[in-house]
This record gives C-alpha cells, sequence and structure tokens, in this order.
C-alpha cells in the first residue's frame, strides 16, 4: 500500500458541500470533492472526463491547524436586480491530506502537482495555495502516513491530532458526507455520499532535530 501525501496551506481556503444560492459555505477541513477537483486539474483533465479513477482512491485528512471560519460579502448584480452573496472561507489553516491507493496512479498524481496543467487552488479560484503542496509518496497505509509524518518540520511526537478518515459502511462511528465526486461536468454536477470517521489519534512523527544544538 502507498500514500500520496499533500501539504495544504494557504492564506485563505474554502471547501464547500452544501452551498447554495446566495450563501457560500465551507467545510472546517478540505473535502473530497474539492481535492480531486485539485489534482483532476493538475492532470489536466476537462469536467466533462472520468474522475473514477481518482474517487476511488481513499481519502483522508489531518488537521495540523484548524484556523479561523471568515464571512465576506459579494454584490452581484443582474440586469433586474442587485443581490448580496455570503462566502465563508478558512483563514490561517494547515492540513495535511493522504491519498491511498496504485503507486502508478499516485506517481502520475505527485508529478502533476508539481508541474500542473490548470492552475490550483484550495477549493474556489480566489484561494491559491502557499508554498509546494506534494510532499512526496510514502509506503504506508493511509492512517500511519498521516500520523507519521513532521509538517513543516515539526517534532509532536506523541502529541493528538484530529483525522478524519475514510471508512468502509459498516465499520463502527461511520457516518456520511455528501463529497464524492462523480461527475465535475457543469451541466450535470453530480456527488455521492462516502463514509468518514473523526478520531483523536496521537502522532508518532518525530524529527532529528535538536533545539539545543549548538549550545554550550
Amino acid at each position: 500500500m502507498s500514500t500520496l501525501l499533500l501539504r495544504l496551506v494557504a492564506p485563505l481556503q474554502s471547501w464547500g458541500t452544501d452551498s447554495k444560492f446566495e450563501r457560500r459555505a465551507t467545510g472546517r477541513e478540505p473535502s473530497k470533492s474539492g481535492v480531486i477537483g485539485l489534482l483532476a486539474a493538475a492532470l489536466g483533465r476537462r469536467r466533462d472526463e472520468s474522475l473514477d479513477d481518482l474517487a476511488a482512491l481513499k481519502f483522508g485528512v489531518r488537521v495540523v491547524k484548524p484556523g479561523h471560519v471568515m464571512m465576506d460579502f459579494h454584490t452581484a448584480k443582474s440586469t433586474k436586480q442587485t443581490y448580496v452573496t455570503k462566502r465563508y472561507y478558512l483563514e490561517d489553516a494547515a492540513f495535511l491530506v493522504g491519498l491511498e491507493g496504485d503507486v502508478e496512479l499516485l506517481q502520475a498524481l505527485e508529478s502533476a502537482v508539481k508541474v500542473p496543467y490548470f492552475p490550483l487552488f484550495l477549493g474556489r479560484k480566489a484561494c491559491p495555495p502557499t508554498g509546494r503542496i506534494s510532499l512526496g509518496i510514502r509506503n504506508l497505509s493511509l492512517k500511519e502516513a498521516l500520523l507519521g509524518e513532521a509538517f513543516d518540520g515539526e517534532s509532536n511526537s506523541d502529541a493528538p491530532a484530529r483525522c478524519i478518515i475514510h471508512m468502509d459502511v459498516d465499520e463502527p462511528g461511520a457516518y456520511r458526507q455528501h463529497d464524492m465526486p462523480i461527475s465535475f461536468d457543469q451541466k450535470h454536477r453530480k456527488f455521492a455520499y462516502r463514509y468518514i470517521k473523526t478520531d483523536i489519534e496521537f502522532m508518532s512523527c518525530k524529527t532529528e532535530h535538536d533545539a539545543f544544538e549548538g549550545m554550550d
């Protein structure tokens, strides 16, 4: 088993799964549909192309920094009326995302993220990522990779972390979330439910950095 790790950091992110009409909400962590959209853009796939291979990847998130929800007002005007939309964002958040699956597909995704075909953004076009996205492929399961990775040099061994992990339907504690992408076609956008579980886990990541190195 292999897992591709992605670093999702930006001043603003927005991961909507239930936005309607003038209210554009955001989830508190990256959605599978949003991340698959990012990967499809990196590969250069058009909206009407199949997502089956990407959607089949196991998906998980470790919340490194939850950030804060902020709201922005947008005024839109048509020929008949003017109306206000409310758009929500996550400010100053950081996430570690893992995708587990076939190593050849993960290698193609890693290469594409480094040199993307289309511009990449974290949920909305107004949210470009900061710094590198791909952290590489680990020969570990999804959960092991998420808990064993030192994020941006952290050394939080044995520290608790909130993880949202892919689950099978019959596993205890699993609940549904409507963010499994079926089609991004603008005329036939379609999403399905998937099962996830949120747990507080303890990380195993360690670094070789010594904070007192060089001191007498």
